[in-house]
């Protein structure tokens, strides 16, 4: 008999966790507290602009093996798309140079040793600035582990690793910006092509898998909001003072403590009978208030995404890198040009015009379009967008066992070795559900 998993959360973690169980044979029921999948990663029609958009900007590298393998898997592979070659275009807002980044398709890096591949201005010797990083110590940061300064450093590698870690990378953790860079720059130009959802996030990773799911008997609830989880033999209360070693005995538990029942907001409750197993891909502060004991990050960086209702000019790439200006990349779709900024508490306080006029003059100048008149715009800010990828943050995300042998926890929050990243919660839902499924089924 097929065993019946509880994925909680309808997120990117979560629904990798559901589309993993599925496909190995696993009964899936999944629930989400919004009329709306996706979580941070969604799609939603905008009033003001009249047309779909995201509510965050994204992209992500041919080398992200989780994500290219979970879209192939959910029938959308086809809606990432890039250049046919890795490279990436930037535009200095400064001084209005331009340029393009091309690395080489292998592994061994010959771009660095072509003055028309190569960030202008550097030298093959400046790319030695990142041996250090594959070296990095837990604890520590980038500026305590490699050179953190330079023309290198500002034009190619502050850009990319700001997009990832969302807080400035001199202060980030020195141990996830080295997975980055030993997934993507030192595996060669065929780990480092940019891509886009073409037609948005809910095209590319949310509605397929919905699709995918249902066509396969699973059990999708949207506005299912889990109030509190039953843990049996009395272990809700005694877990408070607990750790989440994998596995622990700790303040009474037995090695063999499980959830015995979940309670919904709505009053229903469900008995987790002997074989049913939970998946709990929920964001860090709905996983404390629910399971005792979990640790997690503590420190949350914003990001703001700028749409304008306009069509991008003709030529101008998919994805362009600016520097020295408040924004940091533009991203071409149809009828829209939108914008990220990584790590913006600093503008939280801005009026929503004013920064509008601020990302837009930018834009403008990069894209060559007119400053004026400024077209349809919004703004989107994602307060709590990501944990703040510093070494104290990654110190506190918990592993994907907990002390309960029917619940394991997913969500880009958790310990994947990567900051929170497309593919981190993806690689955590999978890993949640291999988990699961990899240890013998609990028969009480």
């Amino acid at each position: 008999m097929a065993r019946r998993v509880h994925v909680i959360g309808a997120g990117l973690a979560g629904l990798a966790a559901a589309v993993q169980l599925q496909r190995r044979g696993a009964h899936v029921v999944l629930h989400e507290a919004a009329e709306h999948a996706g979580g941070r990663c969604r799609s939603y029609y905008d009033g003001t602009l009249g047309a779909t958009i995201d509510n965050g900007n994204h992209f992500v590298l041919s080398g992200n093996y989780a994500t290219l393998g979970y879209t192939r898997a959910i029938g959308a592979a086809d809606e990432l798309v890039g250049p046919a070659q890795p490279e990436f275009p930037f535009v200095d807002l400064a001084s209005g140079r331009r340029w393009t980044v091309r690395l080489t398709p292998g592994r061994l890096p010959l771009w660095i040793f072509d003055a028309a591949a190569r960030v202008p201005d550097t030298h093959p010797a400046d790319y030695l600035s990142l041996a250090p990083l594959f070296f990095a110590k837990p604890g520590r940061t980038m500026a305590q582990t490699m050179r953190c300064d330079g023309i290198l450093w500002d034009r190619l590698l502050r850009p990319l690793f700001l997009a990832a870690l969302n807080v400035e990378p001199r202060h980030g953790s020195a141990e996830l910006a080295a997975t980055l860079a030993r997934e993507t720059l030192a595996a060669g130009g065929q780990a480092c092509r940019p891509l886009v959802a073409r037609n948005g996030l809910g095209s590319a990773f949310v509605d397929p898998a919905l699709r995918l799911l249902q066509h396969g008997g699973a059990a999708i609830k949207l506005g299912s909001r889990l109030a509190e989880i039953v843990f049996a033999n009395g272990a809700k209360e005694r877990a408070a003072k607990g750790s989440t070693g994998e596995g622990a005995t700790v303040d009474g538990f037995s090695a063999n403590a499980r959830v015995a029942a979940l309670n919904f907001a709505d009053g229903t409750s469900i008995a987790l009978e002997a074989g049913e197993s939970v998946v709990l891909a929920v964001s860090a502060d709905v996983a404390q208030a629910l399971v005792p004991g979990v640790r997690a990050p503590t420190a949350f960086s914003s990001v703001v995404n700028a749409h304008f209702a306009v069509e991008p000019p003709h030529g101008l790439p998919p994805l362009t890198g600016l520097v020295n200006g408040t924004a940091e990349w533009i991203f071409a779709f149809d009828g829209r040009l939108s914008v990220t900024v990584s790590d913006a508490d600093r503008l939280l306080d801005t009026p929503r015009e004013t920064l509008a006029k601020t990302i837009w003059a930018e834009v403008a100048k990069a894209a060559n379009l007119p400053a004026d008149p400024m077209p349809t715009w919004q703004i989107v800010i994602e307060r709590r967008a990501t944990f703040a990828a510093l070494p104290s943050q990654e110190m506190l995300r918990p592993a994907t066992r907990t002390r309960w042998n029917n619940l394991v926890l997913a969500g880009d929050w958790t310990a994947t070795g990567l900051p929170a990243t497309i593919e981190g919660a993806i690689r955590s839902g999978q890993k949640a559900a291999d988990t699961l499924l990899n240890q013998p089924m609990d028969r009480r």
